[in-house]
């Protein structure tokens, strides 16, 4: 997931870096996902205006199919259990701060009891609502959630905001312990690991990992003001990053042959 520029960041502050990240399994492909559009439902759910209902409710119906996929919550539940396993063993180590242990260990135990105590058909209310399945049907036809196609869509987005804030919140709410956890395990899966400075030789860059410590995700940093992207592919074991240079909208962007700093973070 990229780290887009804030759009109520103030003028006159330094413009952050731009971060690309490529997941190397399928569970972290599916956490950033779920990361992203809950983000994404969360944001445009604080907008009063119909537009940003409808983002909203889209970013909420893509999180339905992709749980509806495999059994997340049980593997969100794995994901914490390990991670307060990891914390305990740093509770006998010198060096670390036992304020900031007990509260990061706090808040995934709260997390971890939240996600098990709503059972596993969490997102049966969901799933079960003909006005959200009539949408997700109409969403795979262009242009198919236009109002003379669904005209209770239509009328729900003219009910007062406030209204359709409160019944959102409501969705959002359902799907709120199994999201919070997968951001909080990406937080801490990207806190672990360590940025390092690195050069693509000729705009290429490859590395291996080591067997008995897979990566699960790249991080790739680079300045807001360069005409480069990273094109990141890889497993587990190997990763290859080749450096682009974007040109326009109109145009292919093409491989640059020259040496290319960079950030590096490789998150196990």
């Amino acid at each position: 997931m990229n780290s887009y520029p804030d759009p109520q960041a103030h003028a006159d502050a330094e413009p952050a870096p731009i971060v690309y990240e490529q997941p190397l399994n399928e569970r972290m492909r599916t956490f950033l996902r779920l990361e992203f559009l809950y983000t994404q439902a969360s944001y445009h759910s604080e907008f009063p205006n119909p537009w940003s209902s409808r983002a909203a409710v889209a970013s909420l119906l893509e999180i339905l199919a992709i749980t509806a996929r495999g059994d997340s919550r049980s593997e969100v539940l794995k994901e914490l259990e390990r991670n307060v396993n990891v914390l305990k063993e740093y509770q006998s180590k010198t060096g670390v701060d036992p304020g900031r242990l007990k509260s990061v260990m706090s808040n995934l135990l709260k997390l971890r009891s939240d996600l098990s105590t709503i059972g596993g058909n969490y997102m049966g209310p969901l799933r079960d609502s003909e006005f959200l399945s009539a949408i997700k049907h109409r969403s795979a036809i262009p242009g198919g959630t236009c109002d003379f196609d669904l005209p209770d869509y239509s009328f729900w987005l003219n009910r007062p905001a406030e209204v359709r804030a409160a019944e959102f919140a409501g969705w959002l709410a359902l799907i709120r312990p199994l999201c919070d956890s997968i951001v909080e395990l990406l937080w801490l899966t990207r806190q672990n690991a360590k940025r390092k400075s690195e050069v693509a030789g000729g705009g290429i860059f490859q590395l291996q990992f080591d067997r008995e410590n897979p990566c699960q995700l790249v991080r790739v940093t680079l300045p807001c003001d360069t005409e480069l992207f990273p094109e990141i592919s890889g497993s587990q074991h190997r990763c290859t990053i080749r450096f682009l240079n974007w040109l326009d909208a109109t145009s292919r962007p093409v491989h640059v042959e020259v040496d290319v700093p960079f950030f590096l973070t490789c998150c196990a």
